[in-house]
């Protein structure tokens, strides 16, 4: 079981879009779990504040209840997960397109959408 590390922004889509392949996921890409940072827990609650974020943010939470959490802290958790990632092979799930960038320069992989599906690239 390979585990995944979540961004923030990643988890918002995964909770509040359908994705086509979700379920079909450890035939295509192998088994996965998705994990939650820490970091990416706290910015969630943050984001639970801003009142036009506010209905996402709180799917969210819903969803990633289950989720295992691994304790990587910090204030920004861009940063605290290309930390980890400089020291740890991990696959890393994010949509942002300079994050993706710097962890592929770092040698891991990403996991994206991509038309409402779950996309890995390396």
């Amino acid at each position: 079981m390979v585990e995944v590390l979540c961004d923030t922004n990643f988890l918002i889509h995964l909770a509040t879009r359908r994705i086509k392949n979700i379920n079909n996921l450890d035939v295509e890409i192998g088994p996965i779990t998705f994990v939650v940072p820490q970091v990416v827990k706290n910015e969630l609650s943050k984001l639970a504040n801003n009142p036009e974020k506010k209905q996402d943010v709180q799917s969210t939470l819903n969803y990633i209840k289950n989720f295992k959490t691994i304790p990587i802290l910090g204030t920004f958790a861009d940063k605290e997960l290309l930390d980890y990632v400089s020291s740890n092979r991990v696959i890393v799930a994010t949509m942002d397109k300079e994050l993706k960038k710097q962890i592929k320069e770092n040698g891991s992989s990403v996991m994206s959408f991509s038309n409402d599906k779950i996309v890995l690239e390396s």
